[in-house]
């Protein structure tokens, strides 16, 4: 909520947490549960799943004005979805480095210049607390991938317009693809079609 629709809105915690225990953790992910009071004054339970990396997404867009999309079945969705190149910050690891660590595994490109395009995206807060944060990144130098051994990932290049289409036609549905590109795409509509 912004800052503008605070000022009449009472925005203390009216959750009450009288224990909390951890259900399941592996190396990504914590599940925590929860007994609670809602802000109703019910009894009852919340889980929540705590994420150990940050998420961070790189739109890569080059001097033709295309971008890259890398390709890849998900294994919660049981589908396959097109998606900017992303991938998991450990903590106390600098941001823009796992970008550019993501870009060059996922693409094998290098860029010259990154744009921080959106800071602290919260991607699913009624069950999760993963935080996502999206880079514009220019000035590309092309290489080898550096695909980790479990991802079979399929790269395409394409004009960032079609990108575009892809969000509207709901042929990407990846939150942070959809956020970066949309974003990416609002920027340009309101600087008189200039690059973000």
């Amino acid at each position: 909520m912004t800052p503008e629709l605070n000022h009449d809105v009472d925005i203390t915690d009216p959750w009450v947490t009288r224990s909390t225990r951890i259900a399941y953790e592996n190396d990504w992910i914590r599940v925590d549960h929860s007994e609670v009071t809602n802000p109703a004054g019910g009894e009852g339970i919340y889980g929540v799943v705590h994420y150990k990396n940050l998420a961070v997404g790189v739109i890569p867009i080059d001097e033709e004005d295309h971008t890259w999309l890398v390709g890849q079945y998900r294994f919660t969705s049981k589908t396959y979805e097109w998606e900017i190149p992303e991938g998991g910050c450990p903590e106390g690891t600098d941001l823009l480095e796992t970008a550019k660590r993501e870009l060059k595994e996922e693409t094998g490109l290098e860029a010259g210049q990154y744009e921080l395009i959106l800071n602290d995206l919260v991607l699913s807060n009624s069950v999760s607390d993963e935080r996502a944060f999206i880079y514009v990144a220019r000035d590309l130098t092309p290489g080898p991938p550096e695909q980790e051994d479990t991802e079979q990932i399929t790269v395409r290049r394409i004009p960032l317009e079609t990108a575009f289409g892809m969000v509207e036609r709901g042929e990407i549905r990846d939150a942070m693809s959809v956020a970066g590109l949309l974003k990416v795409q609002t920027n340009r509509v309101g600087s008189s079609n200039q690059p973000c």
